[in-house]
């Protein structure tokens, strides 16, 4: 797998890495198990992958458990990104005096001394302009090796602006994909102040899979979508399979357009098996070609721009 360098922190990271969210999480009506779950994070280090992202609040604190487990003896082959403000516990809360507890909580679940990364998770905007007691939180832990990085985890080109402007960080992960393509306004900003590009959501929760459909109904997050907006993403889905390549998978397609940006660092989809895991990290072999790229973006222009879809 190609490794792109992680912003300026010296470090470089798989293309494609593993968003950890689904370890331990719902897995076609059961609880994933701990084996299962460690059994995708050896196999995503034997194809190539050295990124995980993860977070307290994932699966209840079992996501950062199950990759402590997997990692603790390949620590020094991997790079591992967590979250402060949603916790293990189920609640948000983004008090600055929890900062250094999480961080300590979170690496005894991930076993290890260090993390590679902590991202403010979706703060609300106000804490994103470097003003606030976080930013000092976050470097006193950076002196003192607990992290090596810091930033968000955000939503759109303003936060990442907002970010990339006033504050002194080095990361930022951002929700982009062919039907969400605002935040690569602020790629190019990012990229000049040397800030890596980690990139989530970017199956749009699943649908650019090709799996579901109009029909399609949902018991998780995406029981919010009305069906009035699965409609709109069925009629979205069918457009862009007008542009790209019918011999390959959705899933391909939908991470090599990602990919096609060069200010990303890595792309996080997540796995809920080892199947899942192969067809995600196959985007790494080949790519896409600039007139689809163009194609991709030019419908996003004329039909999302302005009305985008919901989250």
């Amino acid at each position: 797998m190609e490794k792109r360098p992680f912003g300026n922190t010296g470090k470089f990271v798989s293309e494609i890495g593993l968003g950890a969210w689904q370890l331990g999480n719902q897995n076609n009506g059961g609880e994933m198990t701990e084996r299962e779950g460690i059994e995708i994070v050896n196999k995503a280090i034997e194809l190539g992958c050295n990124f995980f992202d993860t977070a307290p609040n994932y699966a209840l604190g079992k996501s950062e458990s199950i990759l402590g487990k997997a990692l603790k003896d390949k620590r020094d082959q991997v790079i591992i990104s967590s979250k402060f403000g949603h916790h293990a516990n189920g609640e948000i809360d983004f008090d600055s005096n929890k900062l250094a507890d999480s961080v300590e909580e979170s690496l005894k679940r991930l076993k290890t001394d260090y993390l590679d990364c902590l991202l403010l998770h979706n703060p609300p905007f106000e804490y994103l302009n470097g003003e606030s007691q976080h930013f000092e939180e976050l470097e006193k832990l950076k002196r003192q090796g607990k992290i090596g990085a810091y930033g968000a985890s955000v939503d759109s080109s303003d936060e990442m602006f907002e970010v990339i402007n006033k504050t002194d960080s080095q990361v930022i992960e951002v929700m982009f994909n062919i039907f969400h393509q605002d935040p690569a306004r602020a790629f190019q900003a990012a990229q000049e102040k040397g800030i890596g590009l980690i990139i989530k959501v970017p199956l749009d929760s699943g649908w650019l899979s090709g799996k579901y459909n109009a029909q399609s109904t949902f018991d998780d997050i995406r029981s919010r979508w009305t069906p009035e907006i699965i409609q709109r993403r069925t009629h979205m889905l069918e457009e862009t399979k007008q542009y790209v390549n019918p011999n390959q998978s959705l899933v391909k397609s939908a991470l090599q357009f990602i990919l096609a940006y060069e200010e990303v660092a890595t792309v996080i989809p997540g796995a809920k098996s080892v199947q899942q895991l192969e067809e995600n990290f196959a985007a790494s072999q080949g790519s896409m070609d600039k007139e689809t790229v163009q194609q991709l973006q030019n419908m996003w222009e004329s039909q999302l721009k302005d009305s985008s879809l919901p989250w």
